[in-house]
């Protein structure tokens, strides 16, 4: 029985209330005194804590969908084959620290050679608001020739409430794209590495919220507007591009599908089309039916006229809860101006290794989209 199988958490559930059963039962003969009785109450506490820790475990992987497989879980899935198919102001931005960039073959080299991550905080005009992140250059940045060349940027954005820093630590933007470059198959392109949700603890959702935080002017406006007055990107409207996982793949398609002037193209890997509302969230919609219509991806393609942009829906066939049919909808749904791609490995769960699996293929078929001057 496979590891999401219903199954599987059925029987976890009734071994952890045996279990329990069991000890509630056999607890007198257990007070006894002696190492003898001491021992069977430790093993008692053990067996029901672990019973129930699993089957927490398995329940929150079942709503979750972080693991697909037995084999996702232990690391020992094949990788698989990534299928890609077409288808239908300048203070606003502070570096506070620089360090090299991993993966390539580059590590430690100098910023000519493999390029180099910047620690910033980006403090929005337009929104208010301000958060940290991380600005990769390319190594073309750093050299004599290039010195007069602007740069094509993406905006990148994790899951909900993951750290910025996981884009570097846990899938190596940076070090994917160094080798994308070196490789001739993506131009030296900018990367502006954030969370989804400039307003933590809050699940902003991208949304600006009625009396409460402006994220999407944030991301749509401050952020595009400060990283283009803090380093040389190309002024050409197709030089820009979003994309994210998760939460931040949902951002993604909305920031692109609300606003296509500013990202022409999106990626979102693993992503949803519905905002999510709940208690990280709180009321993102002032009670408004058509905010929150507004906010709903599928709903935008059926009642309001498509944008001209591009988009990659990248994901698991297998593993990942409602991923595969939500994105099946959204896919049918499209139609021109708007163009539509997707990239899919076999199985995989709601988790980074998929991620990783994905990122090589949707960062080319980003670049293949992103004006360079």
């Amino acid at each position: 029985m496979g590891l999401t199988s219903h199954k599987v958490l059925a029987i976890a559930v009734l071994a952890a209330l045996l279990v329990a059963a069991a000890t509630v039962r056999g607890w007198p003969r257990l007070a006894a005194p002696g190492p003898r009785a001491v021992a069977g109450r430790i093993a008692a506490l053990l067996a029901t804590q672990l019973a129930l820790l699993l089957a927490l475990g398995l329940a929150a992987n079942d709503w979750f969908s972080f693991y697909g497989s037995w084999d996702d879980l232990l690391g020992t899935a094949p990788g698989g084959p990534v299928t890609v198919t077409t288808g239908a102001p300048g203070d606003g931005l502070r570096v506070l620290g620089r360090e090299p960039v991993r993966g390539g073959g580059a590590v430690g080299r100098e910023p000519a050679a493999s390029g180099e991550i910047q620690a910033v905080r980006i403090t929005g005009p337009r929104s208010g608001l301000s958060t940290d992140g991380y600005v990769y250059l390319p190594p073309q940045y750093f050299r004599p020739e290039y010195a007069g060349r602007r740069f094509p940027a993406v905006l990148v954005m994790t899951g909900f409430p993951g750290d910025a820093r996981n884009l570097i630590t846990r899938l190596n933007y940076p070090g994917a794209a160094l080798r994308l470059n070196l490789a001739g198959r993506m131009p030296p392109t900018v990367l502006v590495l954030l969370r989804p949700s400039p307003a933590m603890p809050a699940d902003t959702e991208c949304e600006d919220a009625p009396g409460g935080a402006r994220a999407e002017t944030y991301l749509a406006r401050d952020v595009p507007a400060a990283v283009a007055a803090g380093f040389r990107i190309s002024p050409d409207p197709r030089s820009w591009a979003v994309m994210g996982n998760s939460t931040g793949g949902y951002c993604a398609l909305k920031l692109a599908m609300r606003h296509p002037e500013v990202f022409p193209s999106a990626v979102a890997l693993s992503g949803y089309y519905r905002a999510a509302e709940d208690a990280t969230t709180g009321d993102l919609f002032g009670g408004s039916p058509r905010r929150r219509e507004e906010a709903d991806l599928l709903w935008r393609l059926g009642h309001l006229p498509p944008p001209g942009i591009a988009v990659l829906l990248a994901g698991a066939e297998r593993g990942d809860g409602d991923y595969l049919a939500d994105t099946r909808a959204f896919a049918a749904a499209v139609r021109a101006p708007m163009s539509l791609a997707t990239a899919t490995v076999p199985e995989g769960g709601h988790n980074f290794r998929t991620w990783g699996l994905l990122l090589p293929a949707a960062l080319e078929w980003l670049a293949g989209r992103l004006r360079v001057s």
